[in-house]
């Protein structure tokens, strides 16, 4: 055998042996390491280095300990106006609904309007009526003459939020505050000694949050029990034969003196006052509600 043929069948001797051991080391490596297509069957998580640690996310989606959202602290189901027909007692967080008494009480929203308040009032005046009127803020500071109007009538104030946002409720508490004081602030000055004792939302969209705060600044949440919509402008005959037959001791009926075309309410009034008159006893919402 020459030196040649010798060195050759080293260094493949050589080559075998270093093959074996790479082989023994790989087959050791791989019984050390669990199978990831049966750790995904037994934890229901992928072991991936370069995905986020989802681990303790639930199936639904959301991360474990997130808020949940329950309707009970929702707005009251409702309409574009104020209609909140379908509301139960559970959605209006303690707003008034009724009078408390056989008296009937009718309100007024979204007011004061230099076109169909006066109308209203003169109705009223004529058939020695007292209403509540739920005046929108920035109407009453573009129109405080008919606000002192109001309460010249003899009528009750109520806050009706500042634009009429029916979102309010959703609002932080700050903002729900600062909304009701502006209003307020618009109406006193004004009237300034005018007690300011209700709150109607708007839309009926009540939370617990907007309920809180018209209580912490002495207001009464208000609702309604009677409601024509006469927003949605069904005309005279209709809002008048809904509010003639839905009338009952402790109605509390919602209707519109501004907020679009109140005409058909105004024309409807004056057919609904000789019939309520006969009926029952109206009233002013009373200025101390306690």
């Amino acid at each position: 055998m020459t030196r040649g043929d010798s060195t050759a069948k080293a260094a493949g001797i050589v080559t075998l042996v270093v093959a074996a051991l790479l082989g023994s080391a790989y087959v050791l490596g791989r019984s050390l390491v669990p199978d990831q297509q049966a750790q995904r069957h037994s934890t229901g998580i992928t072991s991936n280095a370069d995905a986020p640690g989802y681990a303790d996310q639930p199936s639904g989606g959301e991360p474990s300990g997130a808020p949940s959202v329950s309707g009970s602290a929702g707005p009251a189901q409702a309409g574009q106006d104020g209609s909140g027909r379908d509301a139960g007692d559970d959605q209006l967080f303690g707003a008034h609904a009724t009078t408390g008494s056989p008296r009937l009480a009718l309100t007024f929203d979204d007011g004061p309007d230099p076109q169909y308040t006066p109308q209203v009032l003169a109705l009223l005046r004529e058939f020695d009526v007292r209403a509540t009127f739920c005046v929108v803020g920035e109407n009453a500071q573009n129109h405080p003459d008919l606000i002192q109007a109001i309460v010249n009538g003899g009528h009750t104030l109520c806050n009706h939020s500042w634009h009429h946002d029916v979102s309010l409720g959703t609002r932080s508490t700050d903002a729900i505050r600062s909304d009701l004081l502006r209003t307020n602030d618009a109406i006193r000055a004004a009237v300034p000694d005018a007690p300011i004792v209700w709150y109607r939302q708007p839309g009926g969209a009540w939370t617990y949050p907007v309920v809180s705060v018209a209580h912490q600044l002495g207001m009464t949440p208000l609702h309604w029990s009677v409601d024509p919509s006469d927003w949605e402008l069904p005309g005279a005959g209709k809002i008048t034969a809904t509010v003639l037959a839905q009338a009952e001791p402790g109605s509390v009926v919602l209707l519109h003196d501004a907020g679009g075309n109140r005409q058909g309410t105004v024309d409807a009034l004056r057919r609904i006052l000789p019939d309520l008159t006969a009926r029952f006893e109206l009233e002013a919402l009373p200025t101390d509600p306690t």
